[in-house]
């Protein structure tokens, strides 16, 4: 017999006790093993020691994935698809002595496509081509989102029918996916798979100069609160055939310019995007000529988040003129061939009836404004992102209401010329509208004949 043992007392309850009081240890060990990890972790993380810059990127990355695989799993959910305002479609007004009349090139979020409309609403010509049929060697964007969530962000049509167009990736950070040039028939010419994003311009001389996006993760010195990881926005000049042949990062550009202190003004909620760049006009000699800020050639920019635009020189990649104004988060500044910019502002009108969006032109030099429309309570102006607008040879301005999928021409003293509602519907209801992601009105008269005479109706 054990004399260690107590009487009575069988091995296998002290087997049991043994085991019992290793679990009890293993798991408090574990939990101080966790809590170790988890100071540890927690201390890296605030004092941007390793591995406190990976855990947090890890972090975030999965918060993506998750944002992604949640709130964009579904293509009406996403921010492409609004609530329709109106169950009406197509042209709901048109008066042919204040219109400019011609045809209105279009892309809408929904799909990798171009239309290109008469005044009376009809489609005359369409452009169309999938992503993945433009890279199905899959040397494109990496993990694209399905073709579905891909669409035609902007679009330009050349005299012969060819057609530069923009894909963005919906529920995608990058969202930027390429420019691809289209033949007529919507055929391939040439593809580019750096990560353009919202706008490009064309150059007088065939060059294309387009907004890139893309995550960094370096430090800059003097911009401590830009932590990284972060998105930032490159200017790249592309050859008329779609070879890239130069990029200026313009964060660092805006940075060592005399115009540092835009950067003071990035919004607490967006130092992971801190510019958004979201616009690019190329300057001509037309509009050089009356433009106080800019020479032919340059490009006027627009940044989003601090609600500020600037003329870059693409030559010598410097920044030369930048300015804030009394707009918010503002798209698409055009600089006017009188030397005015015009532009709209997305939320700058708040709390009125009419609606928080505008469209205003004002002097850069005196910052006088000198023309705005904020629509009225019958036809509200409102976009709260995206949304662009263009300046008519006859006066008047073509609005594309991005949110509400409307198109508006409006005269000087403000009264609609011209308005087309996007004739898709959508979701489970059928009362989503997809959002416009640009348009232009064109004069069939600048087309070549062979491609002007396919616009004709048959017969």
């Amino acid at each position: 017999m054990d004399a260690s043992r107590p009487p009575g007392r069988s091995p296998n309850a002290d087997t049991a006790a043994d085991t019992l009081g290793d679990r009890i240890f293993k798991t408090l060990a574990i939990i101080a093993l966790l809590v170790i990890v988890f100071v540890v972790g927690a201390f890296s993380v605030v004092t941007n020691f390793f591995p406190g810059p990976q855990i947090q990127n890890a972090y975030q990355a999965g918060q993506a994935l998750y944002h992604q695989m949640t709130d964009y799993s579904d293509v009406f959910k996403g921010d492409i698809w609004r609530a329709q305002r109106t169950d009406t479609r197509g042209v709901t007004q048109h008066d042919p002595q204040l219109a400019r009349e011609g045809l209105t090139l279009y892309t809408v979020g929904t799909e990798p496509a171009a239309y290109l409309i008469d005044m009376s609403g009809n489609v005359v010509h369409e452009w169309r081509k999938p992503y993945s049929e433009v890279w199905p060697d899959g040397e494109g964007i990496p993990n694209p989102r399905p073709d579905e969530f891909i669409h035609f962000r902007n679009a330009q049509v050349q005299p012969n029918g060819d057609l530069i167009a923009l894909y963005e990736g919906n529920g995608d950070t990058p969202y930027g996916y390429g420019l691809v040039k289209l033949d007529k028939d919507s055929n391939v010419i040439w593809r580019y798979a750096g990560r353009a994003h919202h706008q490009f311009a064309i150059g007088d001389d065939g060059r294309i100069y387009a907004l890139v996006h893309g995550i960094f993760d370096d430090e800059l010195e003097g911009l401590s609160y830009l932590k990284p990881p972060r998105l930032e926005d490159s200017l790249v000049v592309l050859s008329a055939d779609g070879k890239e042949q130069q990029r200026t990062r313009l964060l660092p550009a805006i940075q060592t310019s005399r115009y540092r202190e835009l950067l003071d003004n990035v919004p607490g909620i967006m130092v992971g995007d801190p510019i958004h760049a979201n616009a690019v006009d190329y300057i001509d000699a037309d509009k050089a000529r009356h433009f106080a800020f800019g020479d032919e050639g340059d490009l006027l920019l627009s940044f989003r988040e601090t609600s500020s635009i600037a003329v870059i020189d693409p030559r010598s990649q410097e920044i030369k003129w930048a300015t804030r104004g009394p707009w918010i988060r503002q798209h698409d500044p055009d600089v006017l061939p009188n030397g005015d910019i015009a532009l709209f502002d997305n939320r700058g009108h708040y709390h009125a009836a009419e609606g928080e969006t505008r469209i205003l032109e004002f002097d850069p030099r005196t910052m006088a404004i000198r023309w705005q429309y904020a629509g009225t309570a019958e036809h509200p102006l409102e976009s709260e992102i995206r949304g662009d607008q263009h300046r008519l040879d006859n006066g008047n301005t073509l609005i594309s209401e991005s949110d509400g999928g409307r198109l508006v021409e409006v005269t000087r003293d403000g009264r609609i010329a011209w308005e087309y509602v996007v004739p898709t519907r959508g979701g489970p209801n059928h009362d989503r509208i997809p959002i416009i992601g640009w348009s232009q009105r064109l004069d069939p008269d600048d087309f070549d004949a062979s491609f002007a005479r396919s616009l004709m109706p048959a017969g």
